[in-house]
């Protein structure tokens, strides 16, 4: 088995307008990385389109309605200062759900070893009723809910290392003692959420706040002295990544000092948990990072990483 990659050319089509910092290129750039020979062995795989029942599962079924009414036949609408949505926007987002979808069908089936999912619009700020922060469903939720659903799944974790707090995965996970969410993040920061003493319900959800300019050493601690215990203790049957590389040294969006070695790492550890708790069963998908070669190498890095144990 190896590592499966799920993309579709149709997240190219979600046009946010002129100098948007979430634009095709992202994406653009981070398939060019995956291309390189050494990924030779990822299992190419097509996303399909996700169901409006499995979008439901985390977004209120009004607020759906609202999105797919809200796309243009042209040019550009906003839903809110940040999040822009074209033509070719619905479908991107059905798509970006339904890779995290068929990677954790693939997964649970043992068909692959784990999965990364190079898809946008991202999602980890979108809100049961809100589409904020370039994000118009939340894909990581929605693969969770599906492995819950779908799979019987009664522990499933998620790990977000993007620069910015998950305030939608956050409020999909707070109130469910099944489900376990964990970020690391710059505070002060977009989008104001994310404080330490947001615990959830069920005392399962670890925040890390972050200062800016922290680096290698504030980041591995944190994750080495609360994340990754909390995760141990935890003992998920999945684990799911919200791979962020906006915490990068070079991002423009924000201001913490992290490297591809920051990335490897984070990715190694998270390997290793999951191989003693959960079979190895991990599924990512791409969140932030809006530096070119910043997110093309650190993407690499990641992927590179999730497929090391696979290959053994």
């Amino acid at each position: 088995m190896t590592t499966a990659l799920y993309t579709h050319s149709a997240c190219l089509e979600h046009d946010t307008g002129l100098g948007h910092p979430e634009c095709a290129d992202r994406l653009s750039v981070v398939l060019h990385a995956l291309g390189a020979d050494e990924f030779a062995l990822l299992d190419r795989r097509i996303a399909p389109r996700a169901e409006i029942d499995q979008i439901a599962r985390v977004h209120q079924r009004d607020y759906i309605a609202r999105v797919f009414a809200s796309i243009p036949k042209h040019g550009h609408v906003a839903l809110d200062g940040d999040t822009i949505v074209s033509a070719g926007s619905g479908e991107a987002a059905l798509r970006a759900a339904g890779a995290l979808c068929a990677a954790v069908d693939d997964v649970m089936s043992g068909d692959v070893c784990n999965a990364f999912c190079a898809v946008r619009p991202p999602g980890h700020h979108a809100e049961s009723r809100e589409a904020m922060g370039f994000c118009l469903f939340n894909n990581v939720a929605i693969g969770a809910a599906h492995a819950r659903a779908a799979h019987g799944l009664t522990r499933v974790a998620i790990i977000d290392f993007d620069v910015h707090h998950g305030n939608g995965t956050q409020e999909f996970c707070e109130h469910e003692a099944g489900l376990f969410y964990a970020s690391t993040h710059q505070w002060p920061h977009y989008p104001g959420t994310g404080h330490f003493r947001e615990r959830g319900d069920f005392n399962n959800i670890v925040n890390v706040p972050l200062k800016a300019m922290a680096g290698s050493p504030e980041f591995r601690h944190a994750l080495t002295q609360s994340v990754f215990p909390a995760l141990h203790e935890f003992r998920p049957e999945m684990i799911m990544i919200s791979a962020g590389f906006d915490g990068h040294s070079r991002d423009p969006l924000a201001g913490l000092h992290l490297t591809e070695d920051d990335y490897a790492w984070v990715t190694r550890k998270l390997c290793s948990l999951a191989y003693k708790h959960c079979q190895s069963r991990i599924v990512s998908t791409l969140e932030g990072g809006y530096h070119p070669s910043a997110l093309a190498n650190s993407c690499a890095t990641h992927v590179r990483e999730l497929m090391a144990p696979c290959l053994a």
